[in-house]
C-alpha cells in the first residue's frame, strides 16, 4: 500500500465494451462535488471504443480521470488492477453502464470521516435505458447513520453484498482482493471486508443508479451459480475467525438469505436440465453440511420481517416446492 495521500477517494471503474454506457457514467464521476478524488478507469481489453471515450475524458479532465488499459482478466482482476494503484484514503467501485448522483462520493466519505467508520453504504435503485426507476433496492430501512456492528450485526446477513454502493477505508484491502476466476465475487468478498469492521455508515438516499440491461434479464443461468454457495462457504470460514465469531445466528442468516434464497432465486433461471439437478442437489448438500434447520429456514426474518412472507406469491410457491423437494413440480413451474 502507498502512503497516505491527500486523495479522498479512489473510484475504479472496469471497462469492457461498454461504449455505449461509458459517457453517462464517467461523466457522473467527473461531476463530483467531493474534490480530491482520483478515477482509476481500467479497460480490461475492450474491443469497441470504449478506449476512445476513456482517452477524451482524460484529456478534458487531466486532474481527475486516470486510465489504463490491460488485457482482459475479467471484473474481478481489472479491479484489482485499480485497488494496486489506487491512492485515496477510501475506494469506490462504480460499474461501467452505470451512473451515480453527483453528491454520492461527498456525502459518503463525510458521514465515514464524521462517524469513524470502515465502510459507509448507500442506497441504490435500477433504472432502465430511459432513466426510469424499475425497482428501490433499500438496504437497510430504519437504520441511523452510525451503525456499530458489535450491537447490529443483523446487517451482516441483512444487506445486499454489491460493492457499488459503497466505499471502503483502503486498510480494508491489504490482505485482500477480488477472487479471479469466479462470478459473484462480491458476495465472497464484501462479507469479509465487512467482518474487518467495527463502524458503518449509511445514507437512505439512492445515490447509485444501477442499469439492468434487457439482454442481462433474458439471459439463461448456468451452473457458474454454484459460486454461490462456494462463496458463502469462503465467508463462513473467514466468519470463524473474525471478532464476530461468537455472533452464530448472524452467520447462519447470511448462510440462509445467500446460500439458499439468493442461491434459489439464480437456479429459477436455469435452463438446463441436468445443470438444475445437479445445482438443486448441491444445495441441498449444502443445506445439509452446515446444519441449517428448515424451520429457521422458513422462519428466518430480513430487517425485522419474515422474508418468505414478504415475497409474491409466486416466489413463496418455488421456496415451499424446493424446500420440500418437490422437483418435479418445480421444473414445471419455472419452465
Amino acid at each position: 500500500m502507498s502512503e497516505t495521500s491527500n486523495i479522498k477517494v479512489s473510484i475504479i471503474v472496469p471497462v469492457y465494451n461498454v461504449e455505449l454506457y461509458l459517457e453517462q457514467c464517467l461523466s457522473s464521476l467527473v461531476s463530483q462535488t467531493l474534490e480530491d478524488i482520483e478515477i482509476i478507469v481500467v479497460n480490461d481489453g475492450s474491443r469497441d471504443k470504449s478506449q476512445h471515450i476513456i482517452e477524451k475524458f482524460q484529456q478534458q479532465f487531466p486532474d481527475k480521470i486516470f486510465g489504463y488499459v490491460k488485457e482482459n482478466g475479467g471484473l474481478s482482476d481489472a479491479r484489482n488492477f485499480g485497488i494496486d494503484r489506487a491512492k485515496g484514503q477510501f475506494l469506490g467501485f462504480v460499474d461501467s453502464d452505470d451512473y451515480v448522483s453527483a453528491t454520492m462520493f461527498e456525502e459518503m466519505y463525510s458521514l465515514a470521516v464524521k462517524h469513524n467508520a470502515e465502510m459507509a453504504i448507500c442506497n441504490l435503485q435500477k433504472v432502465d435505458e430511459n432513466g426510469n426507476i424499475t425497482q428501490k433496492l433499500t438496504q437497510l430501512p430504519g437504520f441511523p447513520e452510525k451503525i456499530l456492528l458489535e450491537q447490529n450485526l443483523s446487517v451482516f446477513s441483512d444487506i445486499s453484498y454489491f460493492a457499488c454502493n459503497k466505499i471502503f477505508r483502503r486498510e480494508l484491502f491489504e490482505e485482500r482482493r477480488f477472487k479471479k476466476g469466479i462470478h459473484f465475487e462480491d458476495i465472497e468478498l464484501i462479507p469479509q471486508l465487512l467482518l474487518q469492521c467495527r463502524t458503518l455508515a449509511f445514507t437512505p438516499k439512492y445515490h447509485y443508479q444501477y442499469f439492468e440491461r434487457q439482454d442481462s434479464i433474458s439471459k439463461s443461468h448456468t451452473t457458474k451459480g454454484l459460486d454461490i454457495l462456494r462463496a458463502v462457504e469462503t465467508v463462513g470460514a473467514a466468519f470463524k475467525k473474525s471478532p464476530y465469531a461468537h455472533q452464530k445466528k448472524a452467520l447462519e442468516n447470511f448462510q440462509i438469505l445467500e446460500g439458499v434464497y439468493t442461491f434459489l432465486a439464480y437456479l429459477a433461471f436455469v435452463k438446463n436440465r441436468a445443470d438444475f439437478d445437479r445445482m438443486y442437489g448441491e444445495m441441498h448438500q449444502f443445506i445439509r453440511s452446515n446444519g441449517l434447520n428448515l424451520i429457521h429456514i422458513l422462519r428466518y426474518q430480513r430487517f425485522g420481517r419474515n422474508y418468505l412472507l414478504s415475497l409474491p406469491i409466486r416466489k413463496k410457491i418455488y421456496y415451499l416446492l424446493v424446500f420440500f423437494r418437490f422437483k418435479n413440480t418445480v421444473r414445471k413451474l419455472i419452465k
